[in-house]
């Protein structure tokens, strides 16, 4: 199962995507706080996040605190950054990696960055292109993710392949 981890995320919508793309794949959602937005159930009800109910979150006080309770997660985590070295088509992704995310105006923390270089991806972009939105980097890479481990537990076939032309 793989896991997205958002450090800080800041945008409600962002989030509220991301769980979306975290409850068609079968993600784990894990968000480490300061949260720039409530995740209470009432506001979860009243943003009508619908999917929320599928979606398997774990809520941490900080980033301390999650390598506390996931020190594993290094073993397979692949950290997304403007920054990194390489691009993600060369990043080799298990079936239990663990992608991490920084906060929408500054990213993953420097000192995570250096500590892990090795594990720093990015998605290819234009020079002056600042970045992608968070949500639409959280899908690219969930997906290639799940692309290379040949999409377990999900549904390839839409309605259509039922029908002959």
């Amino acid at each position: 199962m793989l896991h997205i981890v958002l450090v800080e995320p800041e945008i409600p919508q962002n989030c509220g995507n991301i769980a979306r793309t975290c409850a068609a794949t079968g993600s784990q959602l894990h968000l480490v706080r300061p949260l720039g937005f409530d995740i209470s159930e009432k506001a979860v009800r009243r943003a009508g996040l619908d999917y929320w109910h599928l979606v398997e979150v774990f809520d941490y006080e900080n980033i301390d605190a999650f390598f506390a309770v996931h020190p594993e997660s290094m073993a397979q985590g692949w950290l997304a950054t403007t920054k990194a070295p390489r691009d993600y088509t060369q990043a080799h992704f298990s079936a239990d990696s663990w992608l991490f995310f920084g906060k929408e105006t500054a990213g993953l923390p420097a000192w995570l960055r250096e500590k892990y270089r090795d594990r720093c991806i990015r998605l290819p972009m234009r020079t002056e292109a600042r970045s992608l939105n968070l949500s639409n980097s959280v899908a690219v890479l969930t997906y290639e993710a799940l692309r290379q481990n040949g999409f377990p537990g999900l549904k390839s076939e839409g309605e259509m392949s039922k029908h002959s032309l």
